[in-house]
């Protein structure tokens, strides 16, 4: 993915919990600048209440958005309304849409096809189809810090800070994505591996399984082989990876 573009970074407030708002901005700092900092929601609601403090420690702008009829999302056709404006405005090459909804599925796919990187955080509950109709999808739960995790181990509740298990389905999307980039020895370039993954499954990310790289991840595993290159144009050597 491209690296300092220019990114809007949009919020479904009344979807999005606020807990780790500053993580979240630490994240999305990786894949771009972001130069537009929004999010949605009825803020006469009491239950925006603790976004309130977090906007100004952030630089994001509340967008009023009234419930007008009970049981409909206004703040959805709000967030989607100003994502087409800004795309038309020319002044962002990528966003963040930040929610757990399905219902911005067709808003991400439409944002890609008119060549916009789209990132995609929520939650682990997040439906399936707006996961892959992102370039990349994060989970929110993977942005907590360490010393967080350890607070919540002391704690009773250790619910967040669980980790997915490498199950067999994963192993062989390793694997296939390996073979598909081999060179004639088997061998593989570990970055290119690491982004045809992301783009098989957008929501792929080493963290979620407990690794902060994809190269210890691979090494867990044990099913490949890992081989480090010297790099003639830099100090750090190039890791290649092969099936077993």
């Amino acid at each position: 993915m491209v690296k300092n573009i220019n990114l809007a970074v949009l919020i479904d407030g009344d979807n999005i919990p606020s807990t780790h708002i500053k993580e979240m901005m630490e994240e999305i700092a990786k894949y771009g600048n972001p130069t537009i900092k929004r999010i949605y929601g009825d803020w006469t609601s009491p239950h925006l209440t603790r976004w309130k403090p977090l906007l100004l420690q952030n630089a994001i702008t509340p967008i009023q958005q009234y419930a007008y009829t009970t049981g409909k999302n206004a703040t959805d056709s709000a967030m989607i309304i100003d994502a087409m404006d800004i795309l038309y405005s020319e002044k962002v090459h990528g966003f963040c849409l930040v929610s757990s909804d399905s219902d911005f599925t067709k808003l991400a796919t439409r944002l890609r096809e008119a060549g916009m990187q789209v990132i995609g955080i929520g939650q682990k509950k997040t439906p399936s189809p707006f996961i892959v109709a992102c370039d990349k999808f994060i989970y929110i739960e993977i942005l907590r810090k360490e010393n967080e995790k350890k607070e919540d181990v002391s704690q009773k509740d250790t619910s967040k800070v669980s980790v997915d298990k490498l199950t067999p389905k994963v192993t062989s999307l390793i694997a296939a994505t390996i073979a598909d980039l081999s060179d004639e020895d088997g061998w593989a370039f570990l970055g290119d591996v690491g982004s045809l993954l992301q783009k098989k499954q957008p929501n792929f990310d080493s963290r979620n399984y407990g690794y902060d790289k994809l190269t210890p991840l691979i090494k867990a595993i044990g099913k490949f082989e890992i081989e480090q290159r010297e790099n003639p144009k830099s100090k750090y050597k190039l890791i290649y990876v092969k099936n077993k």
